[in-house]
């Protein structure tokens, strides 16, 4: 992938500049909840989205999905994770937003 961005007849390649364009790329992160009705795995989703988006250039789409079978509302679930318009909503809520914070930053583990 590397070697093809140095030639001018690759798609990341701009002509004009002589130099690889900037691309998008894709972070898949899957994750198992500890039981099916596990009713934090959305925050937990939504955790790993706040982590990885401190971590990770803007550039990178990521995409955050429960284990196939692993939660009984996994399809609910993926939704929320990967709606940019749920998870900034999400992030909204004061109260949601001090418990992935709590998650992500506490001392006490």
């Amino acid at each position: 992938m590397l070697s093809s961005m140095d030639s001018p007849t690759s798609p990341y390649y701009s002509r004009r500049t002589k130099k690889p364009t900037q691309m998008e790329l894709k972070l898949k992160i899957t994750f198992t909840p500890t039981i099916q009705h596990c009713s934090m795995a959305t925050v937990i989703g939504l955790c790993l989205r706040v982590k990885l988006k401190e971590c990770f250039p803007p550039h990178f789409k990521v995409d955050i999905k429960v284990a196939p079978g692993s939660h009984a509302n996994e399809e609910s679930v993926n939704k929320q994770l990967n709606d940019k318009e749920r998870v900034a909503a999400a992030l909204e809520n004061p109260n949601l937003r001090q418990l992935v914070d709590e998650c992500l930053y506490s001392n006490e583990l």
